[in-house]
């Protein structure tokens, strides 16, 4: 299969989108109870609180929640009856049943796709009001998406330079910006549209780019997260390389290199990032409400 026909530029062992099923919604995890208690007893600092404004071209607006004092009935409340998008990050820790279970689901998936190897698992657990929609982005690694409850449609775009820039893939590997990447509205025109229903999981090209919108409903999903030896290599050379650039230099895209090189990268990012060699641009974000089921959106703006 060419490049062009995988809708990306990098390699790696998914080829195009596609849906999987998955049997992890009658076990319980996503009911009321279950995730009131989730959210009671999860890390604060795990809890990333998000509301997302746009305007007529698309761009994005960020401001990011802290959970304060609230019970994890009453960020529950907030969530579902406002406009939140709570992404509960370690996954792995944070809810050790349901992690075993949709583990168990992964390598069933994993099996389907040939050559797919996973070195490392992680995930978040995202928990959305209806209505809720998530930014253009993409995440430095392969995805596969676990729909729990509610109604969720993503928005799946090629991995091209053009929607896909590898300067801004360096700027979010190296964690001077968020996930987001520029958007432009023609670039719907190339997307591919998936409606998830609960029990339904979707799987996309590694780095590709996309979006999802709640259709009208509270959802709960789980993001797994996985790298591959490849990935790896691929994410410390965009590393070493927004390093190169904040000095001035010029790198060659990844695209362009070797095997041996991209390895040869990966190990010098490893030394890059223990003496600190770019500082951490998005772990202070500062936070700008405390959800609160009674106010507009769930959000009430904290006071300075």
């Amino acid at each position: 299969m060419t490049p062009d026909a995988r809708r990306t530029r990098y390699p790696g062992p998914i080829a195009e989108a596609a849906k999987h099923p998955h049997g992890l919604v009658e076990q319980g995890f996503a009911s009321d109870e279950a995730l009131a208690e989730i959210l009671h007893r999860y890390p604060a600092d795990l809890i990333d609180i998000n509301l997302y404004d746009y305007d007529a071209e698309g761009q994005v607006l960020l401001k990011t929640g802290d959970k304060g004092d609230l019970t994890g009935e009453q960020l529950l409340a907030a969530i579902q009856g406002g406009r939140l998008w709570v992404n509960l990050r370690n996954a792995e820790a944070g809810c050790p049943d349901l992690w075993a279970a949709a583990m168990g689901e992964f390598r069933r998936i994993e099996a389907a796709y040939p050559g797919m190897r996973a070195v490392k698992n992680a995930g978040q657990l995202i928990i959305s009001s209806p209505v809720a929609r998530v930014p253009y982005h993409f995440d430095a690694a392969g995805v596969i998406l676990f729909h729990l409850r509610g109604r969720k449609r993503l928005f799946v775009y090629p991995g091209d330079e053009r929607h896909l820039p590898e300067i801004a893939m360096e700027k979010v590997v190296a964690r001077q910006t968020t996930e987001e990447i520029p958007y432009a509205l023609a670039f719907e025109q190339d997307a591919q549209v998936f409606d998830l229903e609960p029990g339904e999981a979707l799987t996309w090209p590694f780095y590709a780019p996309h979006r999802v919108e709640n259709l009208d409903k509270f959802c709960v999903s789980l993001s797994m997260d996985f790298q591959t030896w490849p990935s790896r290599f691929r994410n410390g050379a965009l590393y070493t390389n927004a390093v190169i650039r904040s000095r001035g230099g010029r790198p060659r895209f990844t695209e362009a290199m070797s095997t041996p090189e991209l390895a040869a990268r990966w190990a010098a990012s490893l030394a890059l990032k223990r003496i600190g060699a770019l500082d951490d641009q998005i772990a202070n974000i500062r936070r700008e409400f405390t959800p609160d089921a009674s106010v507009a959106d769930g959000a009430r703006p904290i006071q300075a």
